[in-house]
């Protein structure tokens, strides 16, 4: 499966704000953004005082890559999901979101049993969670209401979730989700408004992005 395995701290500079891509450690000093907010590369501390004004294409690419990179979703499959959304009764933008938000890895990271969606798709690949009471190694599988996410038993004796279980009364989570701190399990209640959807994107320009080709 392809992903992106570089610095991602170079991608928060790129689209010159923080996309939290490490959790916690992008609220601390040692956060990159922090002591190098101009973009990578050479001559990234210098094109940042020479840039004009922005073409609508750039605006609309840089949308649409900063979307990719806070949900962690490769090109192709990013178009697969656009199409999706374009199938779906509303507005395509915001149906393009709920089915980015209803990812299985991003679940996780909104339940709070990862710092980051890149530690919650490390967590679904290594079959820590399940899905309906099946073990699921697939982070794109898409949630639906009604169905329910858990973590394995035999997961449940490693250190990691041994002290998840004692932070987790201290989580607020979506109100979409419904989590159970005991058992260190949760339900989908229904799919996310977009008002329940906390990421800085423009989702129109993403639209407007894919309609233009």
């Amino acid at each position: 499966m392809a992903r992106y395995t570089g610095p991602v701290c170079k991608l928060c500079r790129r689209e010159g704000e923080k996309l939290f891509l490490k959790g916690s450690r992008c609220l601390t000093p040692k956060c990159s953004f922090e002591r190098r907010s101009y973009p990578p590369g050479e001559h990234g501390r210098d094109n940042q005082f020479r840039r004009g004004r922005a073409s609508d294409y750039l605006l609309q690419l840089r949308e649409k890559q900063k979307a990719r990179r806070i949900y962690g979703v490769m090109e192709r499959q990013f178009s697969r999901y656009f199409r999706r959304a374009t199938q779906r009764v509303g507005l395509t933008g915001t149906n393009l979101l709920v089915l980015l938000e209803t990812r299985l890895d991003n679940v996780v990271y909104r339940l709070g049993w990862a710092d980051s969606r890149a530690q919650a798709r490390q967590l679904v690949q290594h079959g820590h969670v399940t899905l309906n009471g099946r073990k699921t190694s697939v982070p794109s599988a898409l949630v639906s209401p009604g169905d329910s996410v858990g973590i394995r038993n035999e997961s449940m004796k490693n250190n990691y979730f041994k002290v998840l279980r004692e932070d987790l009364d201290d989580r607020q989570v979506p109100r979409w989700l419904s989590l159970d701190t005991r058992n260190v399990s949760a339900n989908i209640l229904n799919l996310p408004a977009r008002d329940d959807i906390d990421v800085s994107i423009n989702e129109q320009l993403v639209v407007e992005y894919y309609s233009r080709r």
